[in-house]
């Protein structure tokens, strides 16, 4: 499969999403104030950044809306008291968890200003999946279906989960390095096969990169450069744990004239910066390790939150688990 475009070029099929608020509400609960959003929301725009994701539309039965913020559902109302009924040509997405989420949630297209849901699954729930993403399809949705541990999973899954999706009604299926334990050769190989699917079924191809070998955005430009086309990126790389590719790192490689990394740029002197205060997020030893041996990384997370700093220690530990 050869490289598609140079670094002198762009492609018009790539869009951008930007999942701050999501990716990064797992940091705080979801617990952003409007201000925040809105500023967020319109920074995108300025920025020409292709979709936005809100958040989770969570099943209310399963969360208790006391411990979480408004974004961890996405109501309609709430999206709308941000975004009226906007009026921009920046999509507005959430996400689904398989099994977390009421369908009868959703109003039909037509009448929400919700243009994509992007469904989250593991390889062994892709039937619910799918019957999601009909559901939602048969609503008016744009839909895509992220895979989400890709690494954990055996080849012959994944050929078979792909295959399943590009027989269903999804738009676009997503490569997602949950654990950030993939090298851009492991990413190469794997955009070609989704690719590959993708081709055979009409479908587009993204990718969803964590940051816990600082490998995000490598690991997303290298899709890239292979014909992937849905790019997932954050407000200087905010979300659980080592975080994300960072969209200011993103919006600068790109070289589409519709993407103005400046808005980005004054978006995190004023919003991001304060919330490094009281966040924390980005590289650190212990997600490399967890990264390296292809773990979740929410030993790492404890043993960050703990100040844990005896890494040699660590290593041990989770090694040892692993064996």
């Amino acid at each position: 499969m050869e490289r598609k475009g140079n670094l002198m070029s762009y492609r018009p099929d790539i869009k951008v999403v930007d999942a701050t608020l999501r990716d990064g509400g797992l940091l705080n609960n979801f617990f952003f104030d409007d201000d925040f959003v809105r500023a967020l929301y319109q920074a995108n725009i300025k920025a020409g950044v292709d979709y936005m994701e809100f958040g989770y539309r969570a099943s209310k039965e399963l969360f208790d809306e006391n411990e979480f913020g408004k974004w961890k559902f996405s109501e309609e109302d709430a999206i709308r008291e941000i975004v009226g009924s906007n009026d921009s040509d920046m999509g507005i997405a959430v996400m689904a968890d398989v099994g977390r989420t009421e369908m009868d949630d959703f109003l039909p297209a037509n009448e929400s200003v919700i243009d994509m849901v992007r469904v989250a699954t593991y390889i062994h729930q892709i039937p619910a999946a799918i019957d999601m993403v009909e559901k939602l399809h048969g609503l008016g949705y744009q839909t895509s279906v992220n895979v989400m541990a890709i690494a954990t999973a055996k080849t012959e899954d994944i050929a078979q989960a792909l295959n399943m999706l590009g027989e269903s009604s999804v738009d676009i299926i997503y490569i997602v390095d949950s654990y950030g334990s993939l090298y851009p050769e492991q990413i190469r190989e794997l955009s070609k096969l989704y690719l590959e699917v993708g081709e055979k079924y009409g479908k587009k191809i993204g990718i969803h990169a964590h940051n816990n070998q600082q490998l995000a955005f490598a690991n997303t430009i290298e899709a890239t450069s292979v014909g992937v086309s849905y790019l997932d990126a954050t407000m200087m790389g905010m979300g659980r744990g080592a975080g994300n590719c960072t969209l200011e790192s993103l919006l600068g490689f790109l070289k589409n004239p519709r993407y103005r990394i400046i808005f980005t740029l004054k978006f995190i002197q004023d919003y991001i910066l304060p919330l490094k205060e009281k966040l924390v997020w980005g590289y650190e030893i212990p997600y490399l390790v967890t990264g390296l041996l292809n773990q979740h990384p929410r030993t790492a997370i404890a043993a960050i939150k703990d100040n844990n700093t005896n890494y040699a220690e660590f290593y041990k530990e989770v090694w040892y688990r692993e064996a």
